[in-house]
């Protein structure tokens, strides 16, 4: 194993010993559960950054939460770190007969009816529906996109993208008619109705609704802070600028984007 895989484990047990870090040795699997979300969503905010130095970083940091969450594992008497790399390898190798044995598949569609083959007769009778083992913790977007794909797997799929953009429209005009009549209780379900059929069309073009919002977001706080910025150059509160001023400074942010 790497030497400085082996360093880090030593740390962790040393912050989580008698002699430790008393943060450290107070933390259980449930108080951990943020911190390992929070290391994970940082991870794919350095990806999309496409900042390296960061990401070697990050990666440091989600390595440490699974390291944390064996350490409190061995102390329970269940398993250790040397254990979670045992089953990941057994794992891997098990569901790659492709690569590992003399099992044939030429592209990657094949490759994932045959994981989900072998993930079956792994769980045998455990398993009674093919959209079991997506979490259910997962953000809504992510979650919609992993259930689609599952029952895609078993032919459960429109034929092509024109089909799920006319499902779209027609989500739309349903949400717009209950928006109309002021049925909040029908708007709730008309507009879930319609993000799920917006995520369809991410997964026709191979374009992750979940990635694709977080990146929204992140230029919407960029352009937002570009108009904060500005004010404040100018010595302009809130109250004394319109809809229209603000309009003019989201179009200047727009354009330097393009120009960076």
């Amino acid at each position: 194993m790497s030497e400085n895989f082996d360093r880090l484990v030593e740390i962790m047990d040393r912050l989580g010993g008698e002699d430790g870090c008393p943060w450290d040795r107070k933390q259980t699997r449930e108080s951990l559960k943020p911190f390992l979300i929070e290391e994970a969503y940082e991870v794919l905010e350095t990806i999309d950054e496409k900042d390296a130095k960061k990401l070697k970083e990050e990666l440091g940091d989600l390595l440490y939460q699974i390291l944390f969450h064996a350490r409190i594992s061995k102390e329970n008497g269940e398993f250790d770190i040397e254990d979670v790399l045992s089953a990941s390898i057994e794992k891997m190798v098990r569901r790659h007969p492709h690569v590992f044995g003399d099992v044939k598949a030429d592209s990657a569609e094949e490759v994932l009816k045959q994981w989900e083959a072998i993930k079956k007769s792994e769980k045998g009778e455990e398993r009674r529906s093919i959209l079991e083992g997506v979490p259910s913790h997962l953000p809504a977007l992510l979650r919609a996109h992993q259930l689609q794909a599952r029952a895609a797997r078993v032919g459960f799929d429109w034929e092509h993208a024109d089909q799920v953009f006319s499902k779209v429209k027609e989500e739309m005009m349903e949400f717009e008619e209950v928006f109309r009549a002021k049925d909040h209780k029908r708007m709730e379900d008309e507009l879930g109705d319609l993000l799920f059929a917006l995520v369809n069309i991410g997964r026709f073009i191979e374009v992750n609704p979940e990635d694709a919002l977080r990146k929204s977001i992140s230029k919407f706080i960029s352009r937002f802070r570009y108009i904060e910025e500005e004010l404040a150059k100018q010595g302009r509160e809130w109250g004394d600028v319109s809809l229209g001023d603000m309009e003019i400074l989201w179009k200047e942010a727009k354009v330097l984007e393009k120009q960076k």
